[in-house]
């Protein structure tokens, strides 16, 4: 399968455009419209709603072989749009991964934030941002994410860990957590995953 199945946009440049929307979904579409148009899009990629209809068809494995060289083309295209590595480095990419479809169907579709995001990537945000408290908690939520969509853990179970870790130090809302406090929530997380 060597067909173009996924399309770069940002930087004012797209390979697709905002006609494409069966094949891009409504998001793609619109995002490679805005990036043609030269609107400030944050770049990035879209693959596209074929390689959903080769999934059903061929399986997971050999769609994802199919499509890997592309896929890392694309990221290593982001990366160096970027300035950033993917999942590693002093200046680390993370990537938001949202599904689309050529109709809307708000509140139907999955996302996940902040792909990349790992022990190494923590280090260098915090870094970066002198902010731990604001790292722990988007990494906490992107282990909640990515065990929920991608995983299919049940929500619940991180909810529970969560509210488990708030009643121990008294906190009557998330935000009342101290980034040692999220860092118990995160370790309670991947008991949860594991």
């Amino acid at each position: 399968m060597s067909k173009k199945m996924v399309y770069f946009f940002g930087k004012g440049q797209s390979e697709g455009k905002g006609a494409m929307k069966d094949l891009l979904g409504g998001k793609g579409a619109n995002l490679a419209e805005m990036a043609e148009l030269g609107l400030p899009v944050p770049p990035g990629f879209t693959i596209t709603t074929e390689a959903c209809d080769q999934y059903y068809r061929i399986g997971r494995e050999k769609l994802f072989a199919a499509i890997h060289d592309q896929v890392e083309a694309a990221l290593t295209k982001l990366e160096a749009t970027t300035g950033k590595t993917f999942a590693k480095g002093p200046n680390p990419l993370l990537v938001s991964v949202r599904s689309g479809a050529a109709a809307s169907m708000p509140g139907m579709m999955d996302t996940v934030l902040n792909l990349g995001l790992n022990l190494e990537t923590a280090k260098a945000l915090i870094k970066l941002t002198g902010n731990e408290r604001f790292v722990m908690d988007s990494h906490r939520r992107f282990i909640q994410m990515f065990g929920d969509v991608v995983l299919g853990i049940e929500h619940d179970l991180f909810e529970h860990a969560l509210e488990a870790v708030k009643h121990e130090k008294n906190a009557k809302l998330d935000t009342d957590l101290t980034a040692a406090d999220l860092k118990e929530v995160i370790a309670r997380y991947q008991k949860v995953v594991r």
